[in-house]
């Protein structure tokens, strides 16, 4: 099997950034209209710091997958 070059990978890479992006922000949109309405903001810091910051760790996998030689 040939070996895949870092051009091909960093395409593969971008378009599985963006969709990865897409689908965080899809799931996490939908858990936050299914929580009950009223919540004040300290009962919702939680889960925004969840949700603003976890779509990181599969980016980092991929951005180092996309970094190798």
């Amino acid at each position: 099997m040939p070996h895949m070059t870092q051009r091909n990978r960093k395409l593969i890479g971008v378009f599985l950034l963006l969709g990865s992006i897409a689908a965080w922000v899809a799931v996490f949109t939908s858990v936050y209209l299914a929580l009950p309405q009223g919540l004040p903001g300290w009962a919702l810091l939680p889960y925004f710091v969840v949700a603003g910051m976890g779509w990181v760790f599969p980016a980092m996998w991929i951005v180092r997958w996309m970094a190798k030689p």
